[in-house]
């Protein structure tokens, strides 16, 4: 089968052709249709530390993906039941592979398990087109969410995760970084009733993919904070005090200083954007004005799942307005350009097309 590996240690991945895998004890095997790329991809590509750590060189990679089931492995369900696997079923898939066994695993916090195994990085991967995955990470996805949707499904899942770490309705909501994953849960900020949904970037095409989102969704106001400051917009939307809860997507020291300057007393911090390097906060407005700051890291398993899918159901424009941060797509041939455009600062999100590879 085709495959886009890492090679060798070092910048560089290689579409060659690879053994097609067969499913292990308790595993499924998938027929990769469509695959996400992510800026994880982005650091394998380039060989950053963190690649270096994880990545072993001939290892397949990927791990945002929609496919069908073609093969069960020994010791998977089968039978008539409605909630077991079946070949033919069409899924999206946790890209976190966790032992079990852990405090945290045992405790039902599987998305905290000191062992994660992750998908496309740490094991092979989706760039593919076949991969097999343990039958726990897979979820099979209703006819409403269609492959494309299916296969971005994991950044939408951090979004919901990030976004309902406190309850939205009626707050204010100020979300910094208006990437995919800002932009999706500035949506699902809107979906659930906050009252304002404040998303900020100094980047004008990420900014011009959130107007896309919102033409037909509901009011969003997007503020590039090099243009106009946070106070002058508080002020245009007749707030008394500052934000309630803020979501920091982007990772930027800057940003996260505008959200402590804005946020009301007792304000909530959702933080999901990975900063580049070490960054000083104000503890003492942290400390002094009572904010709640809570690291937020993939989804919840999987609870997040089940409250995604919920959410997309209920909401056609919802499913419209995601559909359109999908802003490139490439035939597996092309995995370059595919790159290319992920790197480039203005796409959304990028779709890599495994069906004919």
């Amino acid at each position: 089968m085709r495959a886009l590996i890492k090679p060798a240690s070092g910048p560089g991945l290689e579409l060659t052709d690879v053994p097609e895998p067969s499913p292990g004890t308790g595993e499924v095997k998938i027929k990769v249709q469509w695959a996400g790329l992510c800026g994880t991809d982005l650091h394998i590509l380039s060989w950053d530390d963190f690649a270096a750590e994880h990545v072993s060189p001939g290892q397949i990679i990927g791990h945002e993906f929609f496919g069908e089931i073609v093969e069960l492995g020994d010791g998977v369900e089968q039978d008539d039941r409605a909630d077991v696997l079946r070949v033919g079923d069409l899924v999206s898939v946790e890209g976190h592979v966790v032992c079990g066994r852990c405090r945290n695993c045992r405790g039902g916090r599987h998305h905290m398990c000191i062992r994660t195994s992750s998908i496309g990085v740490d094991r092979d991967g989706a760039f593919a087109e076949y991969v097999t995955v343990p039958a726990h990470n897979v979820w099979v996805q209703p006819p409403e969410i269609d492959p494309e949707l299916g296969a971005i499904f994991d950044p939408f899942g951090n979004a919901v995760h990030t976004a309902f770490q406190y309850p939205l309705t009626g707050e204010d909501v100020i979300i910094t970084g208006a990437g995919p994953i800002g932009i999706m849960s500035a949506l699902i900020a809107r979906h659930s009733g906050a009252r304002h949904v404040v998303l900020t970037d100094i980047a004008e095409p990420r900014l011009e993919l959130a107007r896309r989102a919102f033409e037909d969704y509901g009011a969003v106001e997007l503020v590039n904070p090099a243009e106009e400051s946070l106070a002058s917009v508080q002020e245009r939307l007749g707030m008394r005090e500052g934000f309630d809860v803020a979501f920091e997507m982007s990772g930027s020291p800057r940003a996260m200083a505008s959200i402590i300057d804005s946020l009301t007393h007792g304000g909530k911090i959702a933080m999901l954007g990975l900063p580049a390097s070490p960054y000083e906060i104000d503890w003492n407005r942290v400390i002094t004005r009572m904010f709640t700051i809570k690291g937020v890291y993939g989804r919840q398993m999987f609870d997040t799942w089940y409250t995604a899918t919920t959410i997309l159901l209920s909401s056609e424009p919802l499913r419209e307005a995601l559909r359109t941060l999908i802003t490139h797509r490439f035939p597996a041939a092309e995995w370059e350009r595919a790159f290319e455009a992920a790197a480039s600062g203005s796409a959304g999100k990028v779709l890599i097309d495994w069906r004919n590879a």
